[in-house]
């Protein structure tokens, strides 16, 4: 496991873009493309200026009441990329067509291989019903891991816009989806975000987080605001940093404790040696804010879930390296859910 770390580190620094041949700015708002799935011309159409109103589809959208935001880190330097995401959007397509009419859905992925991507593009499910905000690596500072999020097409896009962090050293960024809710005069901003992992000094996740709220703060036009992500909380000043910027933390509002077996989402299924080293913990979470939106429930996924069994070559390669079964990821997934307050006035 040791030399596939070093790889990745090696391979990450190979692959960074280098910040004069990006077009981006650092540390502001850069406004990028998401995609919807042309069925017609069986192509991926790229939307270049957003609009409030969704995509043509058979659901009644006055129904939509709910928005449940999935989040979920796959580990990007484990081997076979492509079983280990075909199992996890499996998982994801199981839980979320059990869902009521009346809940929209929103995807946040981080740790995406390029090779995620293309996986994710070509599964049905997500053609017929979400929006893909990254098709490539073009809006990522590393061209060999990033995030991305699917978003629900009953709903609108208003915006689609990345903030790279200038205080990273992991190409690192906050991506955010202004959603609009038919009907009404919602306009709610989700945000996924993979913050600068590992202990350094200086601490990179404060600046980071305090940047991030301020995008979700911004806007006196939103009725609400969610940001949900691996925050990598590993350390104390972690345990702040909803408060630090004025935001609620998801699983602490609904009485979780800090330390709490019953929220941590790493270390499970982390292979056993970095288990008895750094023991569990709360790395995923999701912070809030706005009075438009009313947190009804938050609660984990993603456990035990593994590569196809018919996939014997990936899964002995997996138990190979130490695994005690052949997950898919090391992280487990959060879904947070929250009401949409139906008010005009907003």
């Amino acid at each position: 496991m040791d030399e596939l770390v070093q790889k990745s580190i090696q391979q990450a620094g190979v692959l960074k873009k280098p910040s004069l041949l990006t077009p981006w700015i650092s540390d502001e708002p850069w406004p990028q493309p998401y995609y919807t799935w042309d069925a017609e011309s069986e192509v991926w159409q790229p939307i270049i200026k957003p609009t409030a109103s969704p995509a043509d589809h058979p659901a009644p959208f006055s129904a939509i009441t709910t928005v449940a935001l999935y989040s979920w880190n796959i580990d990007f330097m484990l081997p076979f990329a492509e079983a280990r995401m075909s199992a996890a959007l499996a998982h994801l397509e199981e839980l979320t067509k059990q869902l009521p009419s009346t809940t929209a859905v929103a995807i946040n992925l981080q740790e995406c291989h390029p090779s995620d991507l293309i996986n994710i593009s070509q599964k049905k499910w997500v053609r017929e019903s979400f929006y893909m905000t990254d098709l490539d690596t073009s809006a990522w500072a590393s061209g060999l891991y990033g995030t991305t999020m699917l978003v629900d097409r009953r709903l609108g896009i208003a915006s689609c816009f990345r903030v790279h962090y200038s205080a990273t050293q992991m190409e690192r960024d906050a991506l955010f989806v202004d959603i609009t809710v038919p009907e009404t005069r919602n306009k709610i901003r989700l945000g996924n975000t993979h913050l600068e992992s590992l202990a350094l000094d200086p601490p990179m996740r404060p600046s980071q987080m305090r940047l991030a709220a301020a995008h979700l703060h911004a806007d006196e036009e939103l009725a609400g605001a969610i940001i949900a992500g691996d925050f990598n909380a590993i350390q104390p000043f972690d345990a702040s940093l909803h408060a630090d910027n004025n935001l609620k933390d998801a699983y602490l509002e609904l009485g979780g404790q800090e330390g709490g077996e019953e929220g941590f989402t790493w270390g499970q299924q982390a292979l056993p040696a970095l288990r008895h080293r750094f023991g569990c913990s709360r790395m995923d979470k999701a912070y809030f804010c706005g009075s438009g939106i009313k947190l009804q429930g938050l609660e984990r996924f993603g456990a035990d879930v593994e590569v196809d069994q018919g996939q014997k070559r990936q899964r002995d390669g997996l138990l190979a390296l130490g695994f005690e079964k052949a997950w898919v990821t090391d992280h487990m997934g959060i879904k947070a859910t929250f009401g949409i307050v139906n008010d005009t006035r907003l």
